[in-house]
């Protein structure tokens, strides 16, 4: 899940300050993990000590009340309130933290529960739900080893999303777009036409769009496909010494417990 979190800090810098020139300087000065790294450790949290997720970013979010980029208002809401609602979102927020998910899930119906149980205590709405369960289902399966091709069919077959598009045609008109449906199949197509794990983060990123958030799912897709010890030493080590003790205690112990 450590993917996840380097997409999120290298996209941090682009948010709102977007950039299409893919070879944009990846970790400036000023680059650190937002809301969305805070929110996938909530649920690695969860996946490890049998949480509720509600309960697990409900804790995290409040110890970490103001992260770079800040939360959104209606998630922000919920997370000061004492009697807390979902609030029929289908923004991004239910499918950037779900990286823990995809690698914890015993079997792809368990990955899939599990991501529509997170998403839907906030984001119940049907994309906002789809949308985790969508990103969930592609980190599992990049994860057991299915090829690009596979991944693809099984989203499009499943989720209705159309991954035919094409990515640089796209970029053109490509803008900020904070909902599920104009973020996850973007950061799917992103994976499956890159080469590498850095490749993904910059074809994410230099779209243009919610760059932190892009950067966020792409990268969780593409640890998973290409394997943990594909992520740049660099890259790894500058995530790790970035996050707070708490939150890389529960990065290493989730390492140890489910990615080695």
């Amino acid at each position: 899940m450590i993917g996840a979190i380097i997409g999120d800090m290298v996209g941090s810098t682009y948010e709102f300050a977007p950039t299409k020139n893919y070879n944009f300087e990846l970790l400036p000065a000023g680059s650190e993990y937002t809301d969305d790294s805070i929110m996938c450790v909530a649920i690695a949290d969860a996946m490890l000590h049998g949480r509720k997720c509600s309960d697990a970013m409900r804790d995290w979010g409040n110890r970490y009340p103001t992260p770079k980029g800040s939360y959104g208002g209606n998630f922000a809401a919920w997370l000061r309130s004492e009697t807390p609602q979902p609030y029929n979102s289908y923004g991004n927020g239910s499918a950037m933290r779900v990286a823990a998910i995809g690698w914890a899930g015993d079997n792809l119906l368990d990955v899939q529960l599990k991501a529509y149980t997170s998403a839907e205590c906030t984001h119940n709405h049907p994309e906002g739900k789809k949308g985790a369960v969508a990103t969930a289902t592609a980190i599992y399966l990049a994860r057991c080893g299915h090829t690009k091709a596979d991944i693809k069919q099984r989203i499009e077959q499943q989720f209705s999303y159309d991954l035919s598009f094409d990515l640089i045609q796209l970029k053109r008109t490509y803008s900020f777009d904070e909902s599920c449906m104009g973020t996850v199949p973007v950061a799917i197509k992103c994976y499956l036409e890159s080469e590498n794990f850095e490749d993904a983060i910059r074809l994410a990123v230099a779209m243009g769009g919610d760059a932190d958030t892009l950067g966020c799912i792409t990268g969780a897709i593409a640890e998973a496909g290409y394997g943990t010890h594909s992520i740049p030493t660099p890259l790894f080590e500058a995530a790790m010494n970035a996050l707070p003790t708490d939150m890389r205690e529960v990065v290493v112990e989730f390492i140890d417990t489910y990615q080695r």
